[in-house]
């Protein structure tokens, strides 16, 4: 097998957009090259040829998958309040903004493949996932360490105020995406987030 360019053409760009809407529909489980190929009107040969292989379509639908996330995260970073170094909005506050986007109904196709990459990543760590949930980790308590007065952002109760907070977020996302209920979860993360 010849090794792929670094630079993706114009048809892998066009087939790897369409197949991220696909699997933002469908999901990552259970994926079948047939059935991609078709939706996105293509080829398995096409699809395998591009991308090198199957693993490699499915790191590539990571890699655009992350695209979106951290550009959610830059969006919350640029808009978190601060109004400089020194008066940060506040860990309660960046993650009630973080909240509000993960229980928009129009983020909850990104959020179920963030949950299934995610779960991937921990079951299968050599996988095409590898190292998707740390990296995820490490974002996400990046920008919630922006919200932290700067005093407090490397001590070992600032780390751990940002761990909680992830949790807190983590935790209610899975319960959402699960039940639905967002009146419920919603006011669970607003009580816990209020103690931050």
């Amino acid at each position: 097998m010849t090794e792929r360019s670094t630079v993706p053409s114009a048809r892998q760009t066009e087939l790897l957009e369409a197949a991220y809407r696909y699997v933002l529909e469908h999901g990552l489980a259970d994926l079948s090259l047939r059935p991609l190929a078709a939706a996105v009107g293509s080829s398995p040969r096409v699809l395998l040829y591009l991308f090198g292989s199957k693993d490699g379509l499915v790191r590539a639908l990571f890699a655009r998958a992350r695209v979106d996330e951290l550009a959610l995260v830059e969006e919350l970073a640029r808009t978190d309040g601060t109004s400089g170094a020194d008066r940060p909005a506040g860990l309660g506050v960046v993650a009630e903004r973080v909240w509000t986007f993960l229980a928009a109904q129009e983020h909850r196709a990104l959020l179920a493949l963030w949950v299934e990459a995610y779960a991937r990543s921990l079951i299968d760590a050599d996988g095409p996932w590898a190292g998707f949930a740390r990296s995820s980790v490490e974002e996400w308590l990046a920008l919630l360490a922006t919200a932290q007065p700067v005093a407090v952002r490397d001590t070992a109760a600032g780390r751990a105020a940002r761990t909680l907070a992830l949790a807190v977020l983590r935790g209610a996302l899975l319960d959402l995406l699960a039940t639905g209920d967002r009146a419920r979860v919603t006011a669970a993360v607003h009580q816990q987030l209020a103690a931050l």
